[in-house]
């Protein structure tokens, strides 16, 4: 019928939109970790406490996003949202960047790239977990099997041992995952640009504060450190999720999300020009292998998933 053609273009304009908007996101969320050990540093020359980029990021994304929810007029969230807004908060507003802070103090972005790659198997864990979902067996399998792979190749790493970095890696892609699951769900109910400004407004009363309390002394980080920590504040804590959400809403969850495939090898990509590190022959076949437990997790969980 003549009359649905209309209709058709427009799903499909949206979804390509939202494919753009959703490899926007992951590009900018791919910066994140070497922008961070830009901004913190190494154990040896130390830049911005990790405490104080993590809350610090939160205290002027919170500001700008008090701001814009102010302009927007936009709409008081409900008891039921609030508590979903706390669990977004915690995950991806305090818990990943403070356990993502202090392990990049400790090994570089090449490492933490590998390791953090599992973050969208861990997000497929959460969602079966948290909606309730009976993914096959073989979706389990895939879920250990990557799990293991990331386990072995921090091992290698450490020289046969888990370091305490890597410990701080494997919490900070749980708590993301759980910060992505709820807010996922959120921008089913509000503009999804919503979710993340509201989460941060939750705790700029704790954030603002706290960051001021710990700000550095003059001259105890360079030039690079502050214009790490502009970056992970403005965009990584608050634009990036603007793109990302828009893109999961207008294409699809799963069509959008695997997307997110590209991000820890894009994060290999940028950590050679800001940082100089270069990922050798084994992590990148590390990150492959993880790629392809991630690939299998993603098209089981949707035979799996209910109709």
């Amino acid at each position: 019928m003549p009359s649905t053609h209309p209709a058709m273009a427009a799903s499909v304009n949206a979804q390509r939109r939202g494919w753009w908007l959703g490899l926007a996101g992951v590009v900018m969320f791919a910066l994140t970790i070497p922008m961070t050990r830009l901004a913190s540093g190494s154990v040896q020359h130390p830049q911005l406490d990790p405490a104080f980029i993590a809350v610090g990021r939160a205290a002027v994304a919170g500001l700008l996003a008090a701001a814009y929810l102010a302009a927007a007029r936009a709409a008081w969230p409900s008891a039921a949202q609030w508590r979903a807004l706390g669990v977004t908060a915690c995950g991806v507003v305090l818990g990943f960047p403070l356990c993502m802070g202090l392990a990049v103090r400790q090994v570089d972005a090449v490492h933490a790239s590998v390791v953090t790659g599992l973050l969208p198997l861990a997000t497929a864990v959460g969602a079966a977990w948290w909606l309730r979902q009976h993914p096959p067996r073989a979706f389990w399998a895939t879920a250990v099997a990557g799990a293991v792979l990331v386990l072995a190749f921090a091992a290698w790493k450490g020289g046969a041992r888990l370091a305490p970095a890597d410990a701080l890696l494997l919490a900070a892609v749980a708590l993301g995952a759980m910060g992505y699951v709820s807010g996922a769900q959120l921008a089913r109910q509000m503009p999804p640009e919503h979710v993340i400004s509201w989460a941060l407004v939750l705790v700029l009363p704790a954030s603002g504060p706290w960051a001021l309390w710990q700000w550095p002394a003059p001259g105890s980080a360079g030039p690079a450190a502050w214009a790490g920590f502009g970056y992970v504040a403005l965009v990584s804590m608050w634009l990036g999720f603007f793109a990302w959400y828009r893109g999961l809403a207008l294409g699809g969850t799963v069509r959008v999300s695997q997307v997110q495939l590209l991000q820890p090898f894009l994060s290999m990509a940028f950590a050679l020009p800001l940082l100089g590190e270069a990922p050798d022959a084994p992590t990148l076949l590390f990150a492959l292998a993880v790629l392809g437990c991630v690939v299998a997790s993603r098209r089981l969980a949707q035979t799996g998933a209910p109709r």
